[in-house]
């Protein structure tokens, strides 16, 4: 993995000086999935905190027997169970890998370390948080006032390349709609763009 867009992507955020980019580089450690391949069950604790490279993977849940999207990361982006990796209670989801990932990994007490030795490591984190909290406050709004049409055409505005790693059932889940209502929406945006350009 090319660890220099990790260290970007922190210093987008935070300064750092060259020892407490070592302390991080030796602290995240390098971890594979295979596509399809559980990184968290439900009911177990999650223990890291991870950072894409390259790759796709899904949050889920169950719910009456069918698994219910609840949102997608991807890469150059930090991502962890939330709630489970900081109560160290077991989690309420599953994270799945849609495609083969290069990740990078540290541990919950690796992670103090870093609070630690690092002084702008925990501002660094509440940045990352508020971008999630964000993000998380968008979807909750899309999803009580916008159609599944309205939110598909978003991701394809703002994410093209991701839509096209996506599963369809996983994106037809991630809307909550059948996988059939999705291909109609997909051949409606289509029409929609090639009249567009006539």
């Amino acid at each position: 993995m090319d660890k220099l867009a990790f260290k970007n992507y922190i210093t987008q955020k935070v300064p750092l000086t060259d020892s407490e980019w070592q302390l991080i580089d030796g602290l995240f450690k390098p971890k594979q999935l295979k596509g399809s391949e559980l990184l968290l069950k439900e009911g177990a604790v999650c223990n890291h905190l991870y950072y894409v490279g390259t790759g796709l993977l899904r949050f889920f849940v169950w719910k009456d027997g069918t698994d219910r999207t609840k949102f997608f990361t991807f890469d150059n982006y930090l991502f962890t169970s939330q709630r489970s990796f900081s109560t160290r209670e077991p989690a309420t989801e599953n994270i799945q890998a849609v495609a083969d990932c290069s990740l990078l990994q540290i541990t919950h007490a690796d992670l103090q370390t870093l609070y630690e030795k690092v002084p702008n490591w925990r501002k660094f984190i509440q940045a990352v948080i508020q971008e999630v909290s964000h993000f998380t406050e968008e979807i909750l709004t899309e999803l009580q006032t916008e159609t599944a049409e309205s939110r598909y055409r978003k991701m394809l505005t703002a994410e093209p390349e991701m839509i096209q790693r996506i599963p369809l059932k996983y994106l037809a889940s991630y809307l909550g709609i059948a996988p059939q209502s999705l291909s109609r929406i997909r051949k409606n945006v289509r029409k929609g763009s090639r009249n567009e350009h006539t």
